[in-house]
């Protein structure tokens, strides 16, 4: 028989298989976790290399080249936490800003004393009932009176030695000097004619009577604030109230006054009542001023708080209360409004002074200013001393 030669069938490769061309680069051991390495790992070479407990080989964590960068990690949250904080934040300065009525231009007052240390800020609530309902005014009452007057004047001055809050009633009589018209730019000369200081709002509005506290004390304003009726009740119900010790009982029809002595919480409509109240205490404007000063303090300890600013719920309604009735000089940032607000606050802490315009007596219905205690408030105010004048 002859003899048949088989033709050869070529083998597949196996492990350990070294012959004629070179292994896969893959080994039937690398799922098992017993071998690890090349042919020169396994034996050929020196001992096998086993996987360090818990590596990628053995089925636990992620393979060296992917381990997690926790530094890393934690770097970019806290990149990203501040970045949303930056954005926040600047978007809200950018929208407080803009509510800003910055109407009033001091520009237009003539013949200004020369400024002293630390800054004076002449805050006037005025009886403004615009964008009120007819509902609003009878809620509040406020009546229906067109136009608007002030109810209330104060100078703030915030300086080095703390804040001092200083009453200027309005039944304060006071010259009114000469001044250029607001509208028409037209001067009027000083005639020597004496009248209420609230005239001088009404004649020619913030501008006429920037110029006449400017000159009856000789203290230069660096800053106009004027909140209206409807604002002043929207911030006090956006905060929640106002928690205030009241000392005696009093009632007054007009205002709609009627508290209780003790501590309380005052609403919008309540707060509005009470720092208007004059005829409860015999038709006297210095007591009204009294409770202004402490209820504005009351209210500016108690919305700077972390409770408001750091809560988007309160700060929100409370600012945008505030800021969309709030008439400012044109000159003023939302910045010196904050110090404004935070020098407010501090006059019943720390440094801080609260008082009215040294008197002397009245002439015809209106009160007469102590011109020789004026004269040395005004000179500590302005050297930024600390205030040692009282009021009589």
């Amino acid at each position: 028989m002859p003899h048949v030669q088989r033709r050869a069938v070529p083998q597949q490769p196996s492990q350990g298989y070294d012959g004629g061309y070179d292994p896969p680069p893959y080994n039937s051991d690398y799922n098992t976790g017993q071998v690890y390495g090349t042919p020169a790992d396994r034996g050929q070479g020196g001992p096998p290399r086993v996987p360090p407990q818990g590596s990628y080989n053995n089925g636990g964590g992620y393979p060296p080249d992917h381990a997690p960068d926790w530094r890393r990690r934690i770097k970019i949250t806290a990149i990203s936490l501040v970045a949303v904080f930056l954005v926040v934040s600047i978007g809200t300065y950018f929208w407080a800003d803009s509510k800003l009525k910055r109407e009033v231009d001091l520009s237009k007052v003539i013949e200004r004393p020369e400024a002293g240390d630390g800054t004076n800020y002449l805050i006037v609530g005025s009886d403004s009932r615009e964008g009120m309902s007819d509902e609003e005014k009878k809620d509040l009452h406020t009546g229906s009176a067109e136009g608007k007057r002030t109810d209330s004047m104060m100078i703030l001055h915030d300086g080095s030695n703390g804040p001092t809050l200083i009453s200027l009633p309005r039944d304060s009589n006071v010259v009114i000097p000469s001044f250029r018209g607001s509208e028409s730019g037209k001067m009027f000369p000083n005639q020597g004619r004496e009248t209420k200081l609230n005239a001088a709002y009404a004649e020619d509005g913030p501008e006429l009577l920037v110029r006449t506290v400017e000159f009856n004390t000789g203290l230069r304003i660096d800053h106009y604030v004027e909140i209206g009726f409807a604002g002043f009740a929207n911030i006090v119900d956006a905060i929640g109230g106002v928690e205030l010790d009241i000392p005696k009982a009093f009632k007054d029809e007009k205002s709609g006054a009627d508290f209780k002595a003790g501590k309380q919480t005052l609403d919008g409509e309540q707060s509005l009542a009470f720092v208007r109240t004059r005829y409860a205490f015999a038709g006297s404007d210095l007591d009204r001023t009294k409770n202004q000063q402490k209820f504005l303090a009351a209210l500016a300890s108690q919305t700077a708080t972390p409770g408001t600013v750091l809560n988007p719920f309160k700060l929100y309604p409370t600012m945008g209360a505030g800021l969309d009735t709030l008439i400012v000089d044109k000159d003023m940032s939302l910045w010196s409004l904050s110090q404004m607000f935070f020098a407010m606050k501090g006059v019943t802490g720390g440094d801080g002074k609260s008082m009215n315009i040294p008197i002397t007596g009245s002439t015809g219905g209106n009160l007469v200013w102590d011109k020789a205690k004026v004269k040395q408030l005004v000179e500590q105010l302005n050297n930024d001393e600390k205030v040692t004048v009282t009021s009589n």
